[in-house]
C-alpha cells in the first residue's frame, strides 16, 4: 500500500456508510408509519422494546425520548430524593450526573480504572454511606465496568445499580449482556451510538416487572389508565418513527458490531508495526466478556495530545476528545460549590484521551492513513 494510495482526508464519524444500503427499507417503514397514523408509542416501540430487551437478556425494555430520560426514568422509580447520594464516575457524558442532579441527589464522584476508563470499584466502596441511594457504572467506549465487583458491592449494601450502557449495546461482562446485570440498564440511540436512531431515542431495560411497570407509568406523566396520574412523572415517550428506525437497522447490529471489532484489531496492527504501541497507550479488552468498541480512544502521553490532534486536523484526519475533563470540574457544579480534588486517574485521563476514527464501513486504507498522521508527528 502506497502512500499516494492512502485517502487525503478520514472522517471521525460516517453514518452514511453503514446507513446508505438500507434508505429504502427505512423510508418504506416511515412510510408505513404515516399510513398509521400512530406516531407515538404503538406497534413499532412495541417490536423494538420487545427485541432490544431480548438482545440485553432482560425481560422488559421500556423505551423513552433519549439516553439522558432513560437515567432520568431509571433514577426516578428508584425514588432518589433531594440529599440521597449516588455514586458514579466523574470520567463520563454529562448525562450521567445531570440527570441524578436534576432530582436532588448529591453526586459522588468515583475515580475509574486506568486501563479501561470504567469506574473504579474499590473507589466506589470508599465513598458508600448511609445516603447512598444508587451506583451507577458506565461501560464508556464499549467496554462493560468490572460488573462482578460492582455486583458484590451492590448486594453487601443493598445498594440498586443503574447502568448506564449509553455507549455499550451488546457488550458482555463474561457471559452477562450489559443492561442485564443491574436494577436497571440504560441505553442511548443517539445516532452516533453502535444502533443509533434518526435522532434522539434511549430505553430503561430491567428484570423487575413492578420497577418495569413504575418507568412505563413514569414516561407517560404517571398516568395509568388514561387521564388517570397515580404518580409524578414525565413525557419521556419514544416517537414510533424512531422504533421503525430501530427495527430496520437491529438486525445488522451485530455485523456493525464486528466491523468497530475489527477495525480496532487492524488498528492495533498498524501502530504495532510503526512502534507506536511504545509511544502511546492503545486500548485493549481489559474485561472478561465482549468489547464492542464504540470508540477507539488512545492515550497521549507527555502532553503531547492537543498538538498531536491539532496536526491531526490540519492533515484532516478526525479526531475528537472524549472526556476533556471530568464532570466535577463542570462550571454548572464547580459554580455550586461541589469540589473533588482526588480523582487523579480522571484527571490523568482528560488530558491525553484522543478517540480516532472507528465505524462501519471505515476502511484499512484510512485506518493506515490515520496511523502514518500519527506516526509522521512523532517523527
Amino acid at each position: 500500500m502506497t502512500a499516494s494510495s492512502l485517502p487525503t482526508r478520514v472522517p471521525l464519524l460516517d453514518l452514511k456508510r453503514a446507513e446508505r444500503p438500507l434508505h429504502d427499507e427505512m423510508k418504506a417503514a416511515l412510510e408505513k408509519i404515516v399510513e398509521s397514523g400512530i406516531y407515538i408509542l404503538g406497534p413499532e416501540i412495541q417490536k423494538c422494546e420487545e427485541t432490544i430487551s431480548a438482545y440485553c437478556q432482560a425481560k422488559h425494555g421500556i423505551a423513552c425520548a433519549s439516553g439522558t430520560d432513560a437515567l432520568l426514568l431509571a433514577l426516578m422509580a428508584l425514588d432518589v430524593q433531594p440529599g440521597d447520594e449516588v455514586i458514579l464516575p466523574s470520567f463520563t457524558f454529562f448525562a450521567t450526573a445531570g440527570s441524578a442532579a436534576r432530582l436532588g441527589a448529591t453526586l459522588k464522584f468515583a475515580d475509574i480504572l486506568p486501563d479501561s476508563y470504567c469506574i473504579d470499584p474499590a473507589s466506589v466502596r470508599s465513598l458508600i454511606t448511609e445516603k447512598t441511594k444508587a451506583i451507577i457504572p458506565v461501560h464508556l467506549y464499549g467496554q462493560s465496568a468490572d460488573m462482578a465487583s460492582l455486583t458484590a458491592i451492590s448486594k453487601e449494601f443493598n445498594i440498586p445499580i443503574v447502568e448506564d450502557a449509553a455507549q455499550s449495546i451488546g457488550a458482555q461482562w463474561e457471559d452477562k449482556r450489559v443492561c442485564s446485570m443491574g436494577t436497571f440498564g440504560c441505553l442511548s440511540f443517539y445516532p452516533t451510538k453502535n444502533l443509533g436512531a434518526a435522532g434522539d431515542g434511549g430505553m430503561v431495560i430491567t428484570n423487575d416487572d413492578a420497577l418495569a411497570e413504575k418507568v412505563t407509568m413514569l414516561r407517560v406523566h404517571g398516568m395509568k389508565p388514561r387521564y388517570y396520574h397515580q404518580i409524578l412523572g414525565i413525557n419521556g415517550r419514544l416517537d414510533a418513527f424512531q422504533g421503525a428506525t430501530l427495527n430496520v437497522k437491529f438486525p445488522h447490529l451485530d455485523t456493525w458490531t464486528g466491523m468497530r471489532q475489527n477495525n480496532a484489531k487492524i488498528y492495533g496492527e498498524l501502530f504495532a508495526a510503526e512502534g507506536l504501541d511504545k509511544i502511546l497507550t492503545l486500548p485493549k479488552q481489559v474485561h472478561p466478556g465482549r468489547h464492542v468498541w464504540n470508540q477507539y480512544v488512545i492515550r497521549v502521553p507527555d502532553g503531547k495530545r492537543d498538538a498531536l490532534r491539532a496536526f491531526m486536523t490540519e492533515n484532516q484526519i478526525g479526531s475528537d476528545i472524549y472526556y476533556p475533563f471530568g464532570i466535577h470540574k463542570q462550571p454548572c457544579f464547580v459554580n455550586k460549590g461541589l469540589h473533588w480534588d482526588n480523582l487523579p486517574e480522571t484527571d490523568k485521563a482528560g488530558t491525553e484521551v484522543l478517540a480516532l476514527p472507528n465505524f462501519p464501513g471505515l476502511t484499512e486504507e484510512e485506518q493506515q492513513a490515520v496511523v502514518n498522521c500519527i506516526a509522521k508527528f512523532f517523527n
